[in-house]
């Protein structure tokens, strides 16, 4: 991982600094593709069905399934972290998470927030859902003003909580379009194969179903809004009575399975989670 990204990445993740660690650029190949297929690999993992990533993680989910090659993989994630870093640094602007009522409706509350942002003098501003994670949860992304307009208003759109995200950028927004053309050169130059178990896009819940399909929906997710309530409904699609199967969450953190829960409680009671770090620490000890 090193001589592909020209860091110490294990340093850096040990180490820190940790404002350098959070920076997209690192946070992106750091976090993901490494945790994510490190823990995979010590697995032994012989009748799994499906794989899928969340954003950045859809990497680490294709090099699992064989469809790309891990340094081939690290270096498109170390040119697209470094892209979408720079163009969050173009524009203010960033991620809003957002709890809401049944009531709420997010995409007349972007609206607002947009008309809000035009009468500060921002011209084309953006603000719309980038992220589906469960019922009645989105995440907002775009201009840094319209995330605060959608805070000072949450009452009047329903929205029970709200938080704002520590990222850098309005990630998977046309805001994000500066880092297409990087990614789409990258993704051109390397070898991708048709996944040996079904893969689930970002971009629409679905399966890939080729190697062309994978290059051009990869592009597309970073200004697309994160799908992952309807891959969830796609994954976990059984007809009544058929048992769900096991689920593995590898990597720092459990919010996917916290996802999950809201989603299919009945797929997350076969739901686990596995961190490289504890299984270090546990043969350590």
């Amino acid at each position: 991982a090193e001589k592909v990204l020209g860091y110490d990445l294990l340093s850096l993740c040990l180490k820190g600094p940790r404002d350098e660690l959070d920076r997209t650029r690192h946070c992106q190949p750091a976090v993901r593709l490494m945790f994510g297929v490190g823990s995979v690999s010590v697995q032994v993992v012989e009748s799994c069905v499906a794989a899928a990533g969340y954003s950045v993680g859809e990497f680490a989910a294709l090099v699992f399934a064989g469809a790309l090659g891990f340094a081939e993989a690290l270096y498109t994630v170390k040119v697209r972290a470094e892209a979408m870093q720079k163009a969050s640094e173009a524009v203010p602007s960033g991620m809003l998470s957002v709890i809401g009522r049944r009531e709420a409706n997010y995409k007349f509350a972007c609206l607002e927030a947009r008309k809000h942002c035009e009468s500060l003098g921002i011209e084309n501003p953006v603000c719309e859902i980038s992220n589906y994670l469960f019922p009645d949860s989105r995440v907002i992304a775009g201009h840094l003003q319209a995330l605060e307009f959608l805070q000072e208003n949450a009452r009047k759109y329903y929205f029970v909580h709200t938080k704002m995200l520590p990222v850098s950028g309005a990630f998977h927004t046309r805001l994000m379009e500066p880092a297409v053309e990087p990614l789409a050169e990258v993704l051109k130059s390397i070898e991708i194969q048709k996944p040996l178990v079904c893969v689930y896009s970002n971009v629409d819940g679905k399966k890939y179903m080729h190697s062309k399909h994978i290059q051009k929906l990869l592009v597309k997710q970073v200004v697309s809004p994160v799908m992952w309530e309807q891959t969830m409904h796609s994954v976990y699609e059984r007809k009544q009575g058929t048992e769900f199967p096991y689920t593995y969450e590898v990597g720092p953190g459990k919010q996917l399975g916290v996802v999950l829960k809201k989603c299919n409680l009945k797929a997350w009671k076969q739901y686990n989670h596995v961190d490289a770090l504890e299984d270090e620490e546990a043969a350590e000890t």
